[in-house]
């Protein structure tokens, strides 16, 4: 592997006019540096940027719409990781131009000093070598670290990054995840691997409907996810596939439009069964599932996209009885058009109770607009709220925008970060709260609008208030009634909530499970970033274990599987009681899992995969009576 001196020696090395070693740099690092230096770049001057100015943009993000609406589910998923790393998410379209970037706002700013932001090309011809560009050029997974960029200014960077490739092979955009070179950011890449697997996969539920698709994998249990390979056939011939369909048969792309079910498998397409064993030319002895056509997929993708209404399932929080009860309250809150605040940490899961109290309530069927006005440019933010007419500004669209105060009609407005909201759109938005009008920019008459508001903040408003920051009047219109979420350090059980968000993952179904002492010590973590930090850590456990075999303690990252909890984690105790050791948790697991199967100890052996002794000597040292009664064994 190549370390920060030998990568700085190669960089001299290829400086100089010479061609460094192949065990300098990795192979592909090296292919690009020739191509950026037959390009004419040079390593040591900076980069030509030519941002796109803010119509461009609009005209960028509504061009690349269909692509960031497939990927949302799982941008807002490596979000999280995004967060908890100092990184951001970076999408791109198919020439590297960047689109969006989601993540941490400190790293945000750092990167922006080198134009890793939305409107500036990463290709390899404008950026130099780079992982979203050199991606895109290589059509493979790459993670380039700091020296290895081609361009000097880059160094700070480590950055991960897959190129998004549709059902016929043609590049539709990247996906990368980048952060301080300095940082530990080594799942990046099997991160982002298994993010663009699922976008791939995805792909493939529409547009196939009078096509034959077989699915294959030489783990059945890999059937149904992300990681099965996907076969599009027409009139017997292969006309679409995922990467991992090519794989499994040793085929690339070229055999698209060249090979028939019978140059791939031995059994006839005629014979083939709906399910069951499919022999490949080879030899290769592989699971399949057929989905003839004209019909529906029974089950396509293991992460589809989520409506309005609803996130996705496993990055859900698990909220406790007290968030519940507050729910049930914000509920009718809602409908009875009252304002609700909610305050709470980053990733405690804010959006998610006001997406929560919206599905409950009389405005269930009717938008859920959300709004984050951190995340809006405060160039568009009026323009974005209120709308605007034609011919407003330079660059504005023919016949105008509606904007999303009014695409809330008849629901619910949510403002996320409402504390980050600029002191002149503060006093636009308590007129519209009081008028329930909203008039746009551009001279337009003032429209009625009807939506319930829902409001969430990190800040302390009162304090933003006292400093003036924040709109004394509009505090005490949007906080009539205050929610707040508890931090993930604070709740009663957590080892209880590791288990459920696991449960909610699947990955049980895949054979793939925690050891009591990896669940313990997830439950003994403080999760700085919540709900977010800790789903997104039990994605990256799935997406790197093996099937069949348990994740360990040691498969978590360094700064987890070290970490003792802050004063105030309360592992069922409140913060005054002492802190549960790791061996209080395992046992705790341990009891559960005994619980759970009735005190059979084979069967709780094998949901913790261990064995029955390690149950027995547990429950020995805990000095607990092995009667018939407390356990026993069995099948």
């Amino acid at each position: 592997m190549a370390t920060a001196q030998t990568v700085q020696a190669a960089r001299r090395h290829f400086i100089e006019g010479g061609v460094p070693s192949g065990d300098l740099v990795p192979p592909p690092i090296l292919r690009s540096w020739e191509r950026c230096a037959t390009l004419g770049l040079e390593m040591q001057a900076r980069p030509r940027i030519e941002p796109m100015t803010a119509p461009e943009m609009r005209e960028l993000r509504e061009r690349c719409e269909a692509l960031r609406r497939i990927c949302r589910p799982e941008i807002e998923a490596l979000h999280a990781d995004a967060q908890a790393t100092e990184s951001i998410v970076i999408l791109t379209d198919a020439d590297g131009l960047v689109i969006d970037t989601v993540g941490s706002v400190d790293f945000a700013e750092h990167a922006a000093r080198v134009a890793l932001r939305p409107g500036v090309h990463w290709s390899e011809a404008a950026t130099g070598t780079n992982a979203i560009g050199t991606a895109l050029v290589e059509r493979r997974p790459i993670a380039v670290h700091g020296a290895e960029h081609f361009f000097e200014m880059h160094r700070i960077l480590s950055c991960a990054a897959m190129p998004i490739l549709d059902p016929r092979g043609a590049l539709v955009g990247a996906l990368d995840l980048s952060g301080h070179a300095a940082g530990d950011h080594r799942h990046a890449l099997g991160l982002v691997r298994l993010a663009a697997d699922q976008i791939e996969h995805r792909l493939f539920e529409h547009g196939f409907e009078d096509h034959e698709v077989v699915r294959i994998h030489r783990d059945p249990a890999l059937l149904g996810t992300a990681r099965e390979g996907l076969l599009v056939f027409a009139d017997h011939r292969l006309v679409a596939a995922n990467r991992h369909g090519l794989d499994q048969l040793g085929l690339d792309w070229r055999a698209l439009g060249e090979r028939s079910f019978e140059d791939l498998f031995e059994t006839t397409f005629a014979r083939q069964a709906s399910s069951g064993y499919l022999r490949a030319r080879d030899g290769a002895l592989l699971h399949g599932e057929r989905r003839p056509a004209q019909s529906r997929p029974a089950r396509l993708a293991v992460a589809r996209p989520h409506s309005g209404h609803q996130p996705p399932a496993a990055s859900e929080p698990i909220f406790d009885a007290t968030t519940k009860t507050a729910l049930a309250r914000a509920v009718r809150l809602v409908d009875a058009e009252i304002p609700v605040l909610l305050q709470g940490e980053t990733g405690t899961g804010k959006e998610i109770f006001a997406r929560a109290s919206h599905a409950a309530s009389a405005r269930g069927s009717a938008p859920f607009v959300a709004v984050n006005c951190a995340a809006l440019p405060e160039g568009l933010i009026e323009a974005e709220l209120f709308g605007y007419e034609e011919g407003a500004f330079t660059g504005a669209r023919r016949r105008g925008a509606k904007g999303l105060l009014r695409e809330a009609e008849g629901g619910v407005l949510f403002l996320d970060e409402i504390g980050d909201m600029p002191l002149l759109l503060q006093s636009r938005l308590l007129r519209v709260l009081q008028d329930r009008t909203v008039a746009p920019l551009g001279g337009g008459r003032a429209v009625p609008v009807d939506f319930a508001v829902i409001c969430a903040t990190h800040r302390d408003l009162r304090r933003s208030v006292t400093e003036g920051k924040f709109r004394e009047d509009l505090y005490f219109r949007i906080a009539q009634y205050t929610v707040e979420l508890p931090p993930l350090r604070r709740l009663p059980d957590r080892a209880a909530l590791v288990r459920g968000l696991w449960r909610r993952l699947k990955a049980e179904e895949l054979g793939v499970t925690l050891t009591p002492e990896c669940e313990a010590q997830l439950a003994f973590y403080d999760w700085p970033g919540n709900f977010r930090q800790l789903t997104g850590t039990l994605r990256a456990l799935a997406a790197l274990a093996e099937p069949g075999r348990p994740i360990g303690r040691d498969a978590l990252p360094p700064e987890l599987r070290d970490a003792a909890p802050s004063a105030d984690v309360a592992l069922g105790t409140d913060a005054a009681t002492p802190t549960k050791d790791l061996d209080s948790i395992t046992n705790a697991a341990i009891r559960a899992a005994l619980d759970e199967c009735q005190g059979n100890v084979s069967r709780a052996a094998r949901r913790l995969r261990v064995h029955r002794s390690t149950i027995y000597r547990r429950l020995a040292e805990e000095g607990v009576e092995q009667s018939p009664n407390a356990v026993r064994s069995g099948p």
